[in-house]
């Protein structure tokens, strides 16, 4: 229960954070962008003392480490990749086209109107 209400105080902090940069529409921008953030920082920081908030703290952390143990493609790889994807693209477009093309002539013929 106490998480739930964890959960709602955050909420409205981010509210509040959000009505203080109305609020503040007369003043400078960093002014409002700051009362933004500050809402924003007071929410995430209620939440992390949640049990929810520890769990999303700690599937943060493991997506991390997990993303470090990627192996990233090489320059060449991407390149490869990249080129093969934009020829299947254009055959595609082609493709499309062509038949796109052939749709308009055969409703047209149906219809009795010349192409």
């Amino acid at each position: 229960m106490i998480d739930k209400l964890k959960l709602v105080l955050a909420l409205l902090l981010v509210a509040v954070g959000i009505a203080g940069f109305y609020f503040l529409e007369d003043k400078a921008l960093v002014l409002r962008i700051l009362a933004l953030m500050v809402g924003i920082v007071a929410a995430l920081a209620v939440m992390w003392t949640s049990s929810i908030g520890k769990d999303a703290l700690s599937f943060i952390g493991e997506s991390i480490n997990e993303a470090k143990r990627v192996v990233w493609p090489t320059r060449k790889e991407t390149i490869q990749t990249t080129v093969a994807v934009f020829v299947m693209v254009v055959i595609m477009a082609a493709f499309l086209a062509v038949v796109d093309v052939g749709f308009a002539y055969m409703v047209q013929w149906i219809m009795g109107r010349s192409a």
